[in-house]
C-alpha cells in the first residue's frame, strides 16, 4: 500500500478511474440527423406549409413551391444546428471541470490530465492553477482562492488544512476547495474527494440538463391559429368546390374555385411573418453587440416584467480598483481626480501597499494596488522597481496581514511594508486605545459604503537575521486604503430606464449584505422592500417567499440552487424574467429564466452557452436595447398580423360570393399568386422595418398573457378587410358602366383586381402607426416606398402588357375607370385609418409608484 502522503500508486488510481468514471460532465444523448428531421416535418406549421408548396405545383407555379420548399428545409437546418448547440453548456462545463493538475503518484509529482483524477489523489496547488476536482486540503500555506464563478463572492477566499480529528471528511468550507475554482496566493496540497459529475461543479452541470427550454407564447399561440385556420380554410374550400360543381354541373371551374379559396384562407405567411420577424430582430440585435442564441427569446423580451441581475461581473466590473486613501485623518477619493490633486500625505499610503503586495500579483486586491501605485505615483520617488526583496511574511489565519521586507539600493537598513486587515494592522502598530477608536470609527465608515479596507503600516529594521514574528517589527501606521468593485458606469442610467419602463430589477448575489446594499444603492435599486439573505430564503416556504418576492429586490448571500429557486419562484408569481450572469453560478439561472442573458467579456462559456443573449461587450446598457427591440417586434407583428388578417378577407369573399350570386369566377390562382408574391411576403419586411411608437419605452410591459391574435386586433382586422372588401365590389360592379363593353365580366374583374392591388398598399399604411395620425411626424419606411414603388410597377405592367393581360384574364381599362379605382382605394384607407385610431389599444402610463411595488 502507498503511504499516504506519497498519493495513489498508478495501478489503484487506474482501478479507481475504472470503478468511478473520469473526471468530467457526461455528455447528454444527441438526437440523430434523421430523428431531428422526422420531429421538424411533423410540425403542423410546416406541414402547411409543404402542402402550400405542393399546391403551387399542382397549379404550375414552380417559383412560389420552391420558396416555400427552400423555407421548410432552411427551417430544418435552424432547427438542427439550434439542438446540437443545446448540449453545448454541458461542453463547456465538462472542459472547465478538467484541467491539467499536478498530482503525487507512486510519492512522484506528475502532472496528469484533470480528468484522469480519482477519488483519494493527492494534488499539490499552487498560484495561478485552476483547482481540477473538489478536495480537501491536508496542508494550506497562506491559500486563497477565488471562488466568484461559484459563489459569486468578488474577493478570494482564505483557506486553511482541516483538522484530522473532525473526521475524514471536513465539512468546514474554509478546508475545502472547489473544481472550477482558481488559486490565487500561496500553496497547498489536497485530497481529492469528489470528482466529475458528484463535484460542486457537476451538480450545477446537473441541474443544468434537467431544465427543460419552454416555448414562448407567441410560438405556441401561432401554431395553433395556424392549425384552426387551415382546418376551417380545408372545409370551406371543400364545401365551395362542391357546391360550385352541383349547381352548375362545372367540377373543373369548382375545383378551380375551392383550390383559389384555399389558398386564400390558409394562412402560411404567419409562420413566415413569425420566423423573418425574429430572424431580423436578432440580426439587428446583432448589430448592437448582442449575440441571440435562441431567437424566439427575441419577441418574449418585450414582455419582460422583471429584469434579475448578478452583482459580480453583471452590475459591477468584476475587477477591483482602490476607490480612497486615509491618512492623519483626512480622507482622498480617487475616482474622477488627476494625480497631481494627490496630497503628498497620502503618498505613503499607497506607497507602502504596493511594496507590501506581490510584483507578479495573482490576487485582484493587489492587482488593483499595483496598477493603482503606477498610475497615481508614475514619475515620483514613491516606486521602486530597483528595491530588492529579502523576505517576506505570508497572510495568516492567525494574523490577517502580510509583511514584505525590502533593501534600497543606498540604504543599509531594511524597510519593511505591512497590509492587512485593519484590526490586524493597528494591532502590529500597537496603537494607543483613543488613537485606535479613531481608525476604527473611519474603518466602519468605509466599509458601510460597501468598500473594503485594508490598513498600511511600514517599519525600519537595521539589519538581517531576520525575527521570526511579525510582531517583532516596530511598525508605525500608516494610513487606510479602500477597494471596491466598481459599479459599471451605465448601470444607473440602465437601470432608471428600465424602471421608467414598469420593468422591476432584483439583484441577486453571493456577496455580504453590505457589499449588496452599497452597490444596489450606487445602482439606483429601491431599497425600501430590505433585502433577503440566503439563510432567511432557506427558512421560508413557497408562500411565505412568494409575499416576500412583491417587495424585495436585493437578495444576498445566495447560493448557485438559490439563485434557481427565486427564478422559478418568481415565474411561478407570473413575472416575465431575464437574468443576467456571467459565472458558473449563474448558468442554471440563466437557463430557467424566461430570457436568459449572458455578458459575453467576461463570462463564462458556461454562462454564455446556458444563455439565450449574450452581451458581446459586457455592455449593461444594451439590456434597455434588447428591451426595447423586444416591443417593436412584438408591436409590429400585432401590426403585420392585423394586415394579413384584413387583405385575406376580401380575397375570401370575392372567391366565395360568385357562388351564392351567380357570378363568374372574379378572382382566379394568378391574382392571388400575384397578391402573395408580391404584397404578404413584402408587408414583412415593411412592418418589420417600422421604427418602434415614441411612447413604447414610457409605457409597463404587456401583461404576462397578452395573446398576439387578441379580440382587439381580431376585430380591427375585420373592419379593415370589410371595408377594403366593399371598396372592391363597388369597382366590380361600378367600373364597366365606364367602360366600352359593360357586359364583359373582364371589365369588372380588372377594377376589382385593381382597387384590391391598391387596397393592399392602403392598408400597410394605415397599419404601420397605432399611435401617431396619418400627418405626424415618423421615421421614414424606405422599404415600404420600395415595396409600393415596385407594385405600382408591376400592377402597370399587368395593365398594359397584352400578354400578361391575358394570362391574368384582364383588361386596359380607360382613364376614368382608373381614377375612380384610385378613389375607392383612397376611400378604402380612410376608413382603415379611422379603425385603427378607432381600436388600437390606447397607451398605458407606467403607475407613479416605488421600483418595489
Amino acid at each position: 500500500m502507498t503511504p499516504p502522503h506519497a498519493g495513489l500508486s498508478a495501478q489503484e488510481a487506474a482501478a479507481r478511474l475504472v470503478r468511478d468514471g473520469p473526471n468530467e460532465l457526461p455528455a447528454a444523448g444527441r438526437e440523430g440527423a434523421l430523428r431531428l428531421l422526422l420531429d421538424v416535418v411533423a410540425e403542423p406549421m410546416f406541414l402547411l406549409l409543404v402542402a402550400c408548396g405542393g399546391i403551387y405545383l399542382a397549379l404550375g407555379d414552380r417559383q412560389e413551391a420552391s420558396m416555400l420548399l427552400g423555407f421548410v428545409l432552411m427551417v430544418i437546418m435552424m432547427t438542427f444546428v439550434q439542438k446540437r448547440r443545446s448540449q453545448a453548456a454541458l461542453d463547456a462545463l465538462r472542459d472547465l471541470s478538467s484541467p491539467r493538475a499536478l498530482v503525487l503518484r507512486d510519492g512522484l509529482a506528475v502532472r496528469v490530465p484533470g480528468k484522469t483524477l480519482v477519488v483519494g489523489d493527492c494534488v499539490l496547488l499552487a498560484e495561478g492553477d485552476r483547482v481540477p476536482a473538489d478536495l480537501v486540503l491536508e496542508e494550506a500555506s497562506y491559500l486563497t482562492v477565488d471562488e466568484s464563478l461559484l459563489t459569486g463572492e468578488s474577493l478570494p477566499v482564505l483557506k486553511e488544512a482541516c483538522d484530522p480529528g473532525r473526521g475524514e471528511v471536513a465539512e468546514d468550507a474554509s478546508s475545502r476547495c472547489f473544481s472550477g475554482s482558481l488559486v490565487t496566493q500561496g500553496t497547498g496540497r489536497g485530497r481529492v474527494v469528489a470528482t466529475g459529475p458528484r463535484s460542486a461543479l457537476g451538480r450545477i452541470g446537473a441541474s443544468l440538463g434537467g431544465i427543460a427550454m419552454d416555448e414562448t407564447p407567441i410560438q405556441r399561440e401561432t401554431a395553433q391559429v395556424v392549425r384552426r385556420v387551415a382546418l376551417m380554410g380545408a372545409a370551406l374550400a371543400l364545401v365551395l368546390a362542391v357546391g360550385w360543381a352541383l349547381s352548375r354541373g362545372d367540377w373543373l371551374t369548382g375545383l378551380l374555385a375551392g383550390l383559389t379559396l384555399a389558398m386564400a384562407i390558409l394562412p402560411e405567411e404567419l409562420p413566415v411573418v413569425l420566423t423573418l420577424f425574429l430572424g431580423l430582430g436578432a440580426w439587428r440585435l446583432s448589430r448592437e453587440r448582442v449575440l441571440t442564441r435562441r431567437i424566439p427569446a427575441v419577441e418574449l423580451l418585450g414582455a419582460t416584467t422583471l429584469l434579475c441581475v448578478d452583482k459580480t461581473g453583471t452590475l459591477t466590473r468584476n475587477q477591483m480598483a482602490v476607490r480612497q486613501l486615509w491618512a492623519d485623518g483626512c480622507g482622498f477619493t480617487l475616482a474622477g481626480e488627476d494625480p497631481k490633486a494627490m496630497a503628498h500625505a497620502f503618498h505613503p499610503v499607497l506607497e507602502y501597499a504596493v511594496l507590501s503586495s506581490h510584483r507578479r500579483a495573482f490576487d485582484p486586491m493587489e492587482s488593483a494596488i499595483g496598477a493603482a501605485g503606477q498610475h497615481w505615483l508614475q514619475g515620483s520617488e514613491h516606486l521602486h522597481a530597483d528595491w530588492t526583496l529579502v523576505s517576506d511574511y505570508p497572510l495568516s489565519r492567525e494574523l490577517l496581514a502580510m509583511s514584505r521586507v525590502w533593501r534600497s539600493p543606498d540604504s543599509r537598513a531594511l524597510l519593511v511594508a505591512a497590509k492587512g486587515a485593519p484590526e490586524a494592522v493597528i494591532d502590529l502598530c500597537h496603537l494607543p486605545v483613543d488613537r485606535r477608536d479613531v481608525i476604527q470609527a473611519q474603518v466602519g465608515a468605509l466599509a458601510a459604503d460597501g468598500l473594503r479596507v485594508l490598513g498600511v503600516a511600514r517599519a525600519v529594521f537595521a539589519s538581517e537575521p531576520l525575527p521570526p514574528l511579525q510582531h517583532d517589527f516596530d511598525f508605525e501606521f500608516v494610513g487606510l486604503l479602500a477597494l471596491e468593485d466598481p459599479v459599471r458606469a451605465d448601470v444607473p442610467a440602465a437601470i432608471a430606464e428600465c424602471l421608467g419602463a414598469g420593468i422591476r430589477v432584483a439583484m441577486i448575489t453571493g456577496d455580504h449584505p453590505a457589499t449588496a446594499l452599497a452597490i444596489a444603492r450606487q445602482a439606483g435599486l429601491d431599497l425600501a422592500g430590505g433585502i433577503l439573505t440566503g439563510p432567511e430564503l432557506d427558512a421560508l416556504d413557497d408562500a411565505a417567499l412568494a409575499q416576500r418576492l412583491s417587495h424585495t429586490q436585493v437578495f444576498c448571500r445566495v447560493r448557485p440552487e438559490q439563485k434557481l429557486r427565486l427564478v422559478q419562484a418568481f415565474k411561478a408569481r407570473g413575472e416575465v424574467v431575464a437574468m443576467t450572469g456571467d459565472g458558473v453560478n449563474d448558468a442554471p439561472a440563466l437557463k430557467a429564466a424566461h430570457i436568459g442573458i449572458a455578458m459575453g467579456g467576461r463570462g463564462t462559456d458556461v454562462a454564455r452557452e446556458a444563455a439565450d443573449l449574450v452581451l458581446l461587450d459586457d455592455d449593461f446598457g444594451a439590456l434597455v436595447t434588447t428591451i426595447r427591440y423586444g416591443r417593436r417586434v412584438f408591436a409590429n407583428l400585432r401590426k403585420a398580423i392585423t394586415f394579413v388578417l384584413a387583405v385575406h378577407l376580401p380575397i375570401i369573399g370575392l372567391a366565395l360570393l360568385p357562388l351564392l350570386t351567380g357570378w363568374p369566377l372574379v378572382l382566379m390562382p394568378a391574382h392571388v399568386l400575384f397578391l402573395q408574391l408580391v404584397i404578404d411576403p413584402a408587408c414583412s419586411i415593411v412592418f418589420e422595418a417600422e421604427a418602434l411608437e415614441p411612447d413604447a419605452m414610457r409605457q409597463p410591459p404587456r401583461r404576462p398573457d397578452a395573446r398576439l391574435f387578441d379580440g382587439a386586433l381580431v376585430r380591427l382586422g375585420l373592419a379593415q378587410g370589410v371595408g377594403l372588401l366593399l371598396a372592391v365590389l363597388a369597382a366590380y360592379l361600378l367600373v364597366p358602366a365606364w367602360s366600352a363593353t359593360p357586359d364583359a365580366p373582364e371589365v369588372g374583374r380588372t377594377g376589382a383586381f385593381v382597387v384590391l392591388v391598391l387596397g393592399n398598399l392602403a392598408l400597410i399604411q394605415a397599419n404601420l402607426s397605432w399611435t401617431s395620425g396619418p400627418g405626424a411626424a415618423r421615421p421614414r419606411n424606405v422599404a415600404f416606398r420600395w415595396i409600393a414603388g415596385g407594385t405600382l410597377a408591376l400592377l402597370a405592367l399587368v395593365l398594359t402588357v397584352p400578354p400578361v393581360a391575358t394570362l391574368f384574364k384582364l383588361v386596359p381599362l380607360p382613364g376614368a375607370s382608373l381614377a375612380l379605382c384610385a378613389a375607392l382605394a383612397l376611400g378604402a384607407w380612410a376608413w382603415c385609418a379611422w379603425r385603427v385610431s378607432r381600436h388600437a389599444p390606447a397607451p398605458r402610463a407606467v403607475p407613479a409608484q416605488s421600483s418595489s411595488s
